[in-house]
């Protein structure tokens, strides 16, 4: 009962938030976007963080200044994420010669791994979009792998956590992320 309360009468969710995002500018402008799949509902089926960290891509290109697009994500080898959402972006008009695909990662520490050498070839300022929440894990394990990257985050919490039917979503999404920040660092990743 206590926590339906907290969760329901207080700005708790809002907070993981903005405590998760880094401080990024939702409309940080750079000439390569760096966009981290998420989750798939089955194989061939983008998940609710994928397809939101689509839409946002295809924002940020409609807003203009990006001159490439690069997707990492992969986890199934049959309908790798990083393809399914290419093929988003490429249905919503970004021109395939710009979208850049990495689909071998499993994990944001292996997106930065497999990207370092791709970025490393691509000039310009590299601009990284992930769900907010997963934010702070990804940029540090960006720079961590030596990729200078500015954070451009989704609002995926803060915004989820703003109604009463997503707030619970969110929680759980927040709630699922803080674990994996320490075992980044104890493993050396952040």
């Amino acid at each position: 009962m206590m926590l339906f309360l907290i969760l329901n009468l207080t700005p708790v969710v809002k907070v993981f938030g903005w405590l998760l995002d880094c401080g990024g500018d939702y409309h940080a402008k750079g000439d390569v976007l760096v966009v981290l799949s998420g989750s798939t509902l089955e194989s061939g089926i983008l998940g609710e963080s994928s397809y939101w960290r689509a839409v946002y891509a295809v924002t940020a290109w409609r807003e203009g200044g990006f001159r490439q697009i690069v997707i990492t994500g992969g986890s199934d080898p049959t309908a790798p994420v990083a393809d399914l959402m290419a093929a988003f972006l490429r249905g919503s008009g970004v021109p395939a010669d710009v979208i850049t695909l990495e689909s071998k990662a499993d994990n944001t520490h292996e997106n930065a791994i497999f990207l370092k050498d791709v970025l490393s070839r691509i000039p310009g300022r590299k601009v990284l979009l992930t769900s907010d929440y997963h934010m702070f894990r990804a940029l540090h394990t960006f720079r961590k792998a030596g990729i200078e990257i500015t954070p451009r985050p989704v609002r995926d919490v803060l915004l989820r956590g703003g109604s009463f039917r997503g707030r619970w979503g969110a929680f759980l999404s927040a709630c699922t992320e803080l674990p994996k920040i320490p075992y980044y660092a104890v493993r050396g990743w952040l």
